[in-house]
């Protein structure tokens, strides 16, 4: 059971609109095909009433009814009401699993709460709607007073209900403890059908879905991309691969390739981003970085597992960096449909370690725009260094630069004001060469691009055209400044000349 919806919204500062609630029920249950999903908390607000009317008229349509769940509360029928208005026939009752809650919560003996539940029961069952019942605080109740659970349990289970749902509220438990709790319920109650809710505050909560499955209980309770209150609930991505790989006798419906895309969705329309390193979803967990990796996946697969990003309608990827290497730059290559000799291939190389070495990420979009501003670099002799410069840009003041160029080994400098920084770095290289009784070239064009499809920062290539005496040319300068950039197509523009 999928309850992103109503557990997961208890993410703090996340609300689903109506129609975002509408869009995420039918995925989940048509593309993702979750068997259940829990889908708001009764009484709650008019908007969540809206949201539940709108998802039950399509589940109905669909003959999904059965599968869609709503929280509700033993509150003398108010919640069956209330359901009856939303149009919902499945409700999962929230009751007391602890003695602790039990006592200091509602003040009640576990006779007056049976009672009262029982009463809850009757209602529904004349209702025509079907009830799940929800052991809150149910694993402290196993570790505290497990006397309680069972007496509860023994009442539970000669009532008229579908299922038993074990949360673990707190997320207290370990693996060991939830495998032993779950073995010893189900081999008491066998004819019962038992659900397990997990939460993640000590991001234990993958190890207990797993021990729950292997001690036998029959359904689970996840949430897209761990969504739910304080740590979050059991991860439903994370859940689902271990299930598929580490319990192969378990068969699940849901369908790993849609996994990425859903997680996408909820994180777009929650505005919570998705960790870059977190399992099955996260933007990085198919990318390889070390060029070690990436030479020993050319070599029989060496560094893959059976986590294979085309299960989950993803693709391998190979960053580029200081430690990527020339086995990451190919295989980018390859994908570009772009082949570089050995020479050229190292020089690419050299130039991705030095973005790699101030933290610039690289990607493979920038690419073929450092192989042109690599390669084009060895088309004339290097004679004029730009050895130093500061550029400065204050309120109030005209920008200004001061900078220092080596021309046939003798240093010259300057200092001059301009519209803007590179319009001083300009004026002050005509400075220079005006007092050396050289021409300087006529900038003609100036455009400033980042590649395109690329996120990073990494990369600005600036290309200007220039005229000297008649004859025009352009030069490329590349950097994560976009200043500099245009300096270094200025510095490759005085060697040509």
């Amino acid at each position: 059971m999928d309850t992103t919806l109503r557990d997961g919204e208890q993410t703090s500062g996340v609300s689903f609109s109506v129609s975002e609630k509408l869009t995420l029920a039918k995925l989940l249950l048509d593309e993702l095909n979750v068997d259940r999903i829990e889908i708001a908390s009764a009484r709650v607000s008019e908007g969540e009433l809206k949201a539940v009317q709108e998802i039950t008229a399509w589940a109905a349509e669909q003959g999904y009814l059965d599968r869609v769940e709503i929280l509700t509360f033993v509150d003398n029928g108010v919640s069956l009401e209330w359901m009856k208005k939303a149009g919902a026939r499945v409700q999962n009752l929230l009751t007391k699993g602890s003695l602790n809650h039990l006592t200091h919560q509602l003040k009640k003996t576990p006779e007056q709460h049976f009672r009262d539940i029982s009463k809850t029961l009757d209602l529904a069952q004349k209702q025509g709607i079907k009830t799940n019942v929800y052991l809150e605080d149910w694993s402290n109740g196993m570790r505290n007073s497990k006397d309680y659970v069972f007496q509860y349990l023994d009442f539970l289970t000669k009532q008229p209900i579908e299922r038993i749902l074990l949360p673990d509220t707190l997320g207290i438990l370990t693996y060991s403890e939830t495998f032993d709790f779950i073995s010893d319920i189900i081999e008491r109650y066998p004819d019962t059908h038992f659900d397990f809710h997990g939460h993640n505050d000590y991001d234990l909560g993958v190890a207990n879905v797993m021990e729950a499955v292997k001690a036998g209980c029959h359904g689970l309770h996840l949430t897209v991309n761990g969504m739910g209150e304080r740590a979050g609930n059991a991860p439903m991505a994370s859940a689902v691969a271990v299930i598929n790989d580490f319990l192969p006798d378990v068969g699940i419906s849901v369908n790993e390739s849609s996994l990425h895309k859903v997680s996408k969705l909820v994180s777009a329309f929650t505005g919570f981003g998705i960790p870059a390193n977190k399992p099955i979803v996260g933007d990085n967990v198919f990318t390889q970085t070390a060029g070690i990796h990436a030479d020993g996946d050319s070599k029989k697969n060496l560094y893959f597992n059976n986590l294979l990003p085309e299960r989950f309608g993803r693709k391998r990827k190979y960053a580029l960096g200081k430690t990527s290497g020339k086995a990451n730059i190919l295989k980018n290559l390859q994908e570009l449909g772009l082949t570089l000799n050995d020479e050229e291939l190292k020089k690419v190389t050299e130039r991705i370690i030095e973005l790699g070495d101030k933290k610039e990420k690289v990607t493979k979009d920038d690419l073929p725009y450092i192989i042109s501003d690599v390669l084009n670099s060895g088309d004339y002799q290097q004679k004029v260094f730009v050895r130093s410069y500061v550029l400065t840009h204050s309120k109030g003041l005209k920008p200004s630069t001061t900078v220092a160029v080596e021309i046939d080994g003798e240093l010259y400098e300057a200092h001059a004001q301009g519209d803007g920084q590179y319009d001083a770095f300009m004026n002050a290289l005509r400075k220079i060469y005006k007092s050396r009784k050289k021409d300087f070239p006529q900038l003609t064009d100036y455009a400033v691009r980042i590649p395109p499809g690329s996120h990073s920062d990494a990369l600005c290539e600036t290309i200007i055209s220039w005229d000297n005496n008649g004859k025009e040319f352009i030069t490329r300068g590349l950097d994560s400044d976009q200043t500099v950039s245009a300096i270094k197509a200025t510095e490759k523009m005085l060697n040509i000349i």
